[in-house]
């Protein structure tokens, strides 16, 4: 019985750290909105791409980065997987190329743009070799102030 309640309490404790990614670009927007956010747009190649599996692997995926993200930022990952097993529905693809045509034109990946609830870019980064979560943070916030 007690290995069930560790096995629960684990699995939620890691539903409490989990980063919230927003599904949709229209919900990031909307959350954005409704919480006084800046959004986060994060242009990633996940299955291909090794410095975006290295940001996200040693950045977002960072308790600390996690737990920061979500009390201050929305957060939208516009993924362009190569692989069949990893395909992206139509939908979402075609909503991820409207959003790199208008803010990432020269496909550079990773690109991170930090913007406004009114789509106003308010900045751009990357991926940076040996920098830690606190001053990624603090990187994207130069943006914000």
């Amino acid at each position: 019985m007690k290995n069930i309640i560790y096995i629960l309490l684990f699995c939620f404790s890691g539903l409490l750290q989990a980063q919230q990614w927003e599904e949709s670009f229209d919900a990031a927007l909307a959350k954005a909105s409704a919480e006084e956010k800046p959004i986060v747009l994060v242009f990633s190649g996940s299955d291909w791409c090794a410095p975006c599996i290295r940001l996200k692997r040693h950045i977002f995926d960072s308790d600390e980065f996690k737990a920061y993200a979500s009390e201050h930022y929305v957060m939208y990952d516009a993924d362009f997987p190569r692989k069949k097993q990893n395909k992206l529905p139509e939908e979402k693809m075609n909503v991820n190329k409207s959003l790199a045509e208008k803010y990432n034109p020269k496909g550079y990946f990773p690109l991170v743009v930090v913007m406004d609830k009114s789509q106003k870019v308010l900045g751009t980064t990357g991926f940076v070799a040996r920098t830690s979560p606190e001053k990624y943070i603090k990187t994207l916030n130069k943006f914000i102030q």
